[in-house]
Parts: structure tokens; sequence; C-alpha cells
């Protein structure tokens, strides 16, 4: 399964794959989730309906689509956090990675649950100012993909229809 990141849906929102421009790709999402192809956690739920948009709106009607926490991920923590540690990051860093994003969850469900996590974000492993998703990916053995390789993988099909 697809475990898909907050950037993932935003930048679809704001850029290629915007709601009046592109619902196939919103309604791919519901085929996805119903289909067991793809979901997201309530972290990542809680960012997106702080932006009291349009994507606000989707996430609050479609809140099965993100799945709690649970105690499976929550024994993940532990190791995220040691190997969070152990890099020469910035104390400003580590604090937002473990405390105020969705990205420390996002490793740790998906590693729980062997999902394939789903990010915009690219590995950089010489950060300091940033704990970026891939890098806490590999670091503890959870695969990553962008989504592009996801919707390719799922055979996604996003029709066009033409208004007449």
């Amino acid at each position: 399964m697809y475990l898909v990141d907050s950037n993932v849906l935003i930048e679809a929102k704001n850029r290629y794959y915007a709601f009046d421009i592109a619902p196939g790709f919103w309604a791919w999402l519901d085929h996805a989730h119903k289909n067991s192809i793809a979901c997201s956690i309530d972290p990542v739920r809680d960012e997106l309906i702080d932006g009291e948009d349009e994507l606000a709106a989707w996430a609050q009607g479609h809140r099965d689509f993100f799945r709690p926490i649970d105690e499976a991920t929550t024994a993940n923590f532990g190791p995220l956090t040691t190997w969070t540690y152990s890099r020469p990051y910035t104390a400003a860093a580590v604090t937002e990675f473990l405390t105020n994003t969705a990205d420390f969850y996002l490793v740790a469900y998906a590693r729980a649950h062997q999902h394939t996590l789903v990010t915009h974000e690219q590995s950089r492993p010489d950060s300091r100012k940033r704990v970026l998703i891939p890098d806490a990916c590999q670091a503890l053995g959870v695969v990553y993909a962008n989504p592009f390789v996801m919707l390719r993988a799922a055979q996604a099909r996003l029709d066009l229809s033409v208004a007449a």
C-alpha cells in the first residue's frame, strides 16, 4: 500500500491536479483508498485541515482516507528518534522533525505497516537544517517513491473530459 505525504496532496491541489482541472486525480485517490492501494494518516489530515481551503474540505470529507496512529506505529518511535539524534542535524531540525510535522509519524507508520511512503521530497544525506523523509526512510529500511511512481505502478488512468 502507498502512504501519501501531505506535500503530494498540496502540490496536486496547487499545481498539476487542481480540483477544477484534474478531478480524475481526486477520483483516483477515492478508488485507490477503496481498493487498499493508498491512504494517509491523521497527522497529515491535521496539517491539511489547517489550510481552510478546497483541500481542507476534501480532507474533512474523506475522513476514512486517513488512518489513526496505532500501537504498531508508536513501536517505531524509538528507533526513528535514535536515528535522528545520531545524525548531525541542528537542534531546530531535530525538534521540528520530532514534534512539529507529520513526517515523523509517516516514516514510523510506513515502517510498521510496510507501506511505501509517497513524497515529493528527495534524499539529501548531507542536510543539517532539515530531516528529510527519504533519508529517514533509508535509515529505517522503508521504501519511498514519488507520486508519479505510485500512479504508474498502480496503473492509474486520469481520463480527460472536455466541456462541450
